[in-house]
């Protein structure tokens, strides 16, 4: 069976020439052009095969509509974000199935401010779209603008380090940019800090080497490659580049975690101003939040209820566990330009180069075991909302929170149970002092909640 389209405030995903058309992708264009106020849409575009024919197609729905587009080609996320907020644009849209498999493509949605669309703003597309309400007669035509954004993406990230340090410095990066539209950026990036460059996966024309998602397991066999390159660190982009996995000079990789970790622990001296993440990313932040005696604030899952967090408490940076780092100062979106500039300045603090594993090791010592269960359709709404409630009454030791599903913390660990917003299954995550303990609150939280 072909697996249907998912649709959600934040956008959609499907597999292309399937649940994911051309015609599907204009639909759902047209229904988010309904509710924005005047003004141009952008439009960008990982390295997908699919991409090209979904952006002409996108872009002539909203010229026929009569509005003006500004088509960015191939962008990562962020620079996509960006060009909204430069060309003072009505919102615009990125065309990316993020780390999904080659066969799939999807659309995220940005509001003018250069950010993803706030939950609100994203139910009244979604609610339009499964309206298939008919957009309005057009009385002009919209023209096509074309505009590069990568140069002032480079420009925002690099006023954020030490950038004659580091040039001074010229350490050796090797980066795997998975065939995505982060490897301009990357490559222009990493020019203009001096950076020695061994760069695999450089052509964004999506012809995945591997699965694309930067985990351990899909990056084994190039990790050996880091080493062999002689370079300080090994970096890894997800296909629209607001990701970023980091390994050892050795090869040894540290992970997504670790990566807005690095990043608060060397920005966070030098601002004024809170951190916020998700109820699913590392203590090992809030860790380092505390010792600089700072506040750490939890938000819900999801890159827009970060930054609805971040913008209210005035954040200095924030992010998500999976190497997503979002500094204000460049833009309102996870950004693995940003996660690569902030640890290269971190390891340049000194000369010679420190190496990321040395930085790494100061992080504070935490392990995280994730598990996922399968949940009966009738473990749904109501009764899991009060399997969860007596979940919460079983950990009585614990301080709960439902922000989002439900998290348990404890002094030294935590542990978050959420159902899956897209399949039957409830993912429980654990982290604690070692990979024994977080197993094993995984496994004893995983039997209360269906003990009944």
């Amino acid at each position: 069976m072909s697996e249907p389209l998912i649709v959600s405030v934040s956008g959609l995903r499907g597999i292309v020439g399937e649940s994911l058309t051309a015609e599907v992708a204009a639909r759902y264009a047209l229904a988010f052009a309904a509710t924005l106020p005047p003004g141009p849409i952008v439009v960008g575009r990982d390295g997908r095969e699919s991409g090209p024919a979904l952006l002409e197609r996108i872009a002539e729905a909203i010229v026929a509509a009569g509005r003006d587009v500004i088509d960015c080609g191939i962008a990562a996320t962020p620079t996509v974000g960006i060009v909204v907020r430069r060309e003072r644009a009505a919102g615009g849209i990125q065309i990316s199935a993020s780390h999904n498999p080659a066969r799939y493509n999807g659309m995220k949605l940005f509001a003018a401010e250069g950010r993803v669309l706030t939950k609100e703003a994203g139910s009244r597309v979604l609610a339009r779209f499964q309206a298939d309400e008919p957009a309005a007669a057009a009385t002009r035509r919209g023209e096509i603008r074309r505009v590069d954004g990568t140069d002032e993406h480079v420009r925002l990230v690099t006023a954020t380090v030490d950038v004659p340090r580091i040039r001074g410095l010229r350490p050796h990066v090797w980066i795997d940019s998975c065939h995505g539209a982060g490897s301009v950026g990357a490559k222009k990036l990493l020019e203009t800090l001096g950076c020695r460059v061994t760069h695999v996966g450089e052509i964004p024309d999506g012809r995945f080497d591997h699965e694309p998602e930067p985990t351990a397991t899909n990056l084994a066999r190039l990790l050996p490659q880091i080493p062999a390159s002689g370079a300080d660190v090994g970096f890894f982009q997800d296909p629209d580049a607001d990701r970023l996995a980091i390994a050892t000079a050795d090869g040894t990789y540290i992970g997504e975690e670790a990566t807005l970790a690095l990043c608060v622990a060397r920005s966070l001296p030098n601002r004024t101003g809170p951190v916020v993440v998700n109820c699913s990313t590392s203590g090992m932040t809030a860790a380092i939040a505390r010792s600089l005696g700072r506040d750490c604030t939890v938000s819900a899952v999801g890159e827009a209820n970060v930054v609805d967090a971040m913008l209210g408490c005035g954040a200095a940076i924030g992010g998500e566990g999976n190497g997503g780092v979002i500094d204000p100062k460049v833009v309102l979106v996870r950004d693995s330009l940003v996660a690569m500039a902030i640890v290269l300045d971190a390891m340049c603090a000194t000369d010679p180069v420190t190496p990321v594993r040395a930085l790494a090791e100061r992080l504070p010592r935490m392990a995280m075991h994730k598990t996922k269960v399968a949940v009966s359709p009738d473990l749904q709404g109501a009764k899991l909302a009060a399997a969860l409630d007596g979940l919460a009454a079983a950990f009585s030791d614990a301080t709960a929170s439902r922000i989002d599903g439900l998290r348990l913390d404890w002094p030294d660990a935590w542990a978050l149970v959420r159902a899956s917003n897209t399949e039957p299954i409830v993912r429980i995550v654990a982290e604690a002092a070692d990979p024994e303990a977080a197993e094993a609150i995984c496994r004893r939280v995983a039997e209360k909640l269906f003990a009944g």
